[in-house]
């Protein structure tokens, strides 16, 4: 990997961090106490200051340490988690992700970025001096000098207090035979001041005997001793090396040194290994004594015959082996390193222009697949029929497998808004709270990262326009607190995304009098309730009484309206005034192969999507002579809207019946020719020389309609190819895609003809409505 490949992977490392570091203060603001969330923000500020440090990111590292000096007092409890903190550490985390953006554009950081940094790290020092204030004036008071506390004389003294000087601490108790083995306890003593200095030293003389019962053999002495060295552990270990398997020896490291310890095991690579070992590595415990707790441990369990027992961390605090602090340190770490994997596991990055391009390329191999199906048809040769079947099923599976790498969870977009949510609801004095349901629904990477605008706005707009203010809420019996809800689910092969608001709804009158006023209705027009609420989507509509920096203007839900169409989706309102309001957006899963159901009109072929495909009904001469000169027909007892796409696209009246005929008679020069509809190999059945009109029953959002067309030509694989911009805004077509034979063949937008059958049986009705009122 060259530097340029390695600063982008911290480009992007760094950014995946700052999200997840906005998420973890948006969540610490509702729980202060949640440690593994403090510990969340300050890894990855941690992480980003390392990293940037291995690139010269000198600027980078100075800003990022200063936040880092403030939440490791955070940590430490010695700073409480407040709005003003989570606020303040808001601003840092978007800060860092301005100074990120220029290190990607390899640009220097302007005047006015330093200068940001520059007073947010003056609000930084000046937090991080608060703090330290109070605990400088406790020692004063008790006496202790700055930067130093009293020496310990007590063996039972705690560890904690023991390591708050900068002295270390050693508790001796020599083995009774220590004089029989030919030693010298005072010569330890005295080899300690080889490679240090002792500072104070107690003897403890607690175990001597009465005289009567001493035996001048035995050793009975024991010490505390505060000492002072620049050696580690292991090395002030071994000055006891020939009398450690008959003493007790405790070595109490320093307040920097516990301090060293933590960040050591902060830094230490993304590699789990057993708490021993970390704890090893970075120099907190020595390898003899993970050697006596394990066989401490080990005895334990021997004892109590393999029951319950001890954990290896809660034998080393009971031998005084490691600091608490320490010991809890690794465990997250552990605990960090174990979720990094699981989550990371078999991931790789992968560029998602490659990843675009080999979609584009299966797209290419479907077309080729269907070609060559085509072609076994015509052969007959029984191999090649069966290596066609065989290579389109594993065209199939090779699609589905492509598609399935383009899915990502939603959930992400939808925790983008929790910041969002939180900076409105204060710039606008409302108390508004944010709940995320259907996290987990997957849809297409394009279309998640073109549905954060619209949704963007759709929030904010349901914020301003839609929840009231506290005193409103409460006189109409609400709860002062607003409630705005993200929610996702599949429906019926497309992906519903709601925006849900316990507001006062849409208003009516206010709508209708504000079109009759901008003249985009006139005032005798009759229309439905939800042609009235879809009037807020016209260009320039707003009907706010104020504008501010939210809403107001009338620009946005127009051009919500046109992102959302441009990805093939629609957008429904559905509202209670006084109540609430319900804004849902559906869109297709992905915008580039789907699974389609290939049908003849005329000459022409089209393309069902067929997830929206509820079931195929032939007519008899008597239903086509009952339905004609109408727009419905008698479903099995139910009244079915439906649309003759002969009539809608002004097909030409040709027979299409004449290539089943030829197709019958095996005449394949007429199956050869290019304006000829192709037939699927699958549904030869259908083959009939007796022209009969199809009903193609299609569904979307709980509304059924029927498509009246010539012939059905069964399942097709449809690479989506969109419309140029000439015929852009057809009603009733999405795209198009290219069959087998080369012939063009126009996918369907179901949703629009839906939408199409739904209106003139509303428009219809009220007007009846209207009529028999008028009586």
């Amino acid at each position: 990997m060259n530097l340029d490949d390695a600063l982008n992977t911290f480009v992007i490392e760094s950014r995946e961090l700052l999200e997840s570091m906005e998420d973890a203060l948006l969540k610490v603001e509702q729980s202060p106490d949640d440690a593994d969330l403090i510990n969340a923000i300050f890894r990855a500020a941690h992480t980003i200051k390392g990293s940037a440090g291995l690139f010269g990111l000198d600027h980078v590292v100075r800003f990022t340490h200063n936040a880092e000096n403030v939440l490791d007092q955070v940590r430490a409890g010695k700073l409480p988690i407040n709005g003003e903190i989570v606020a303040l550490f808001l601003e840092v985390c978007d800060h860092m992700g301005t100074l990120i953006n220029h290190v990607a554009a390899s640009e220097e950081f302007p005047p006015e970025v330093q200068e940001r940094s520059a007073v947010l790290i003056e609000r930084l020092k000046a937090i991080s001096a608060a703090t330290e204030e109070p605990v400088q004036e406790q020692n004063k008071a008790a006496g202790i000098p700055a930067q130093r506390q009293e020496p310990v004389e007590r063996e039972n003294t705690k560890q904690e207090d023991s390591a708050a000087t900068e002295n270390w601490h050693i508790s001796l108790r020599f083995g009774r035979d220590l004089l029989k083995n030919g030693m010298d306890p005072v010569a330890f003593i005295r080899y300690l001041t080889t490679f240090g200095r002792i500072v104070n030293i107690v003897t403890l003389l607690d175990e001597i005997p009465k005289a009567a019962e001493m035996d001048p053999e035995d050793c009975y002495l024991g010490f505390e001793i505060n000492y002072r060295t620049e050696a580690d552990k292991a090395t002030i270990e071994d000055a006891f090396e020939f009398v450690r398997s008959d003493s007790r020896i405790i070595i109490i490291p320093p307040h920097s040194k516990i301090s060293e310890y933590l960040n050591l095991i902060q830094d230490m690579a993304e590699e789990y290994l057993p708490l021993g070992e970390i704890l090893v590595r970075c120099g907190t415990l020595t390898k003899n004594e993970l050697a006596k707790a394990l066989q401490a441990q080990e005895s334990e369990k021997e004892e109590t015959s393999n029951a319950e027992h001890h954990l290896l961390g809660e034998v080393l605090v009971a031998q005084s082996a490691v600091a608490p602090v320490v010991l809890e340190a690794a465990l997250q770490k552990q605990k960090q390193v174990k979720e990094s994997k699981s989550s990371d596991s078999g991931m790789i990055r992968v560029n998602a222009d490659k990843l675009d391009e080999h979609i584009n390329l299966i797209g290419e191999l479907i077309i080729a697949s269907a070609g060559i199906n085509i072609s076994a048809i015509n052969s007959g040769i029984p191999e090649l029929l069966e290596a066609a079947s065989i290579m389109k099923r594993l065209v199939e599976n090779i699609r589905d497998s492509a598609l399935q790498l383009r899915m990502v969870q939603i959930g992400a977009t939808f925790n983008k808004f929790q910041r969002v949510v939180r900076d409105v609801s204060k710039e606008i004095g409302k108390d508004i709270r944010l709940e995320i349901s259907g996290a987990e629904t997957e849809l297409d990477k394009t279309v998640i990262e073109k549905i954060g605008d619209p949704l963007t706005h759709l929030v904010r707009n349901s914020m301003d326009h839609g929840i009231e203010s506290a005193e409103v809420r409460v006189a109409r019996g609400k709860p002062p607190y607003g409630t705005l809800r993200l929610n996702a689910y599949h429906d019926s092969g497309s992906i519903a995304i709601e925006v849900i608001d316990d507001g006062g709804g849409l208003n009516k009158e206010r709508i209708l009098a504000k079109a009759i006023e901008r003249g985009l209705i006139k005032p005798d027009q009759t229309l439905s309730d939800d042609e009235i609420h879809k009037l807020i989507f016209e260009p320039g509509f707003s009907t706010a009484e104020q504008i501010n920096n939210l809403s107001g203007r009338g620009v946005g839900m127009d051009v919500v309206r046109r992102n959302i169409r441009d990805l093939r989706g629609t957008i429904d309102i559905e509202t209670v005034e006084g109540s609430g309001t319900t804004i849902r957006i559906r869109l297709p899963l992905t915008l580039a192969i789907i699974d389609g159901f290939l049908v003849g009109v005329g000459a022409s072929s089209f393309i069902v999507p067929l997830e929206m495909v509820v079931e195929c009904v032939e007519l008899s001469q008597e239903e086509i002579e009952a339905a004609h000169g109408r727009q419905h027909l008698n479903l099995r007892g139910e009244v079915l809207p439906f649309i003759r796409l002969k009539e809608l696209f002004d097909v030409a009246d040709e027979p299409a019946h004449v290539l089943l005929d030829a197709v019958a008679a095996g005449d394949d020069e007429t199956l050869g020719r290019r304006d000829t509809p192709p037939v699927d190999e699958e549904l030869s059945f259908l083959l009939q020389p007796v022209k009969r009109e199809n009903v193609v029953v299609v569904s979307y959002a709980g509304h059924r309609a029927g498509l009246v067309v010539d012939n059905l030509m069964g399942e097709h694989q449809t690479v989506i190819r969109p419309l140029g911009a000439v015929f852009n805004g057809l009603e009733g077509l999405s795209g198009f895609t290219i069959l087998g034979t080369g012939q063009v063949a126009l996918i369907l937008d179901v949703p629009g003809l839906v939408r199409r059958v739904a209106g003139s049986e509303t428009r219809r009705n009220t007007k009846a409505a209207t009529h028999l009122s008028q009586e």
